[in-house]
């Protein structure tokens, strides 16, 4: 059941950032997942470096940690994507 949840909070974080991050990105669907389940795990990563631990309600603080790890990550990934996906074309 974990990886069930690591795959739809993937998929709500890469969704929830490509709908913040300006313009239109490329990357397909799963990759946004895997970008997602990323953004989640350095998420924690980063919350936990600030001292945020998991508390009984929702967590708020960790939960903005993650989106904007997400963020960045798509943002980066799907230039990299683009770079790489754009220079296979052009050679074609």
């Amino acid at each position: 059941m974990g990886w069930l949840w690591a795959i739809i909070v993937g998929l709500v974080l890469g969704l929830l950032a490509k709908a913040i991050i300006p313009g239109k990105q490329h990357s397909p669907i799963w990759l946004t997942t895997i970008f997602g389940m990323l953004g989640a795990v350095v998420g924690n990563a980063i919350a936990r470096g600030f001292g945020v631990e998991e508390t009984a309600g929702i967590d708020w603080s960790r939960h903005i940690f993650q989106v904007v790890a997400a963020v960045a990550i798509v943002y980066l990934g799907d230039s990299l994507y683009m770079s790489t996906v754009g220079k296979r074309k052009h050679r074609a």
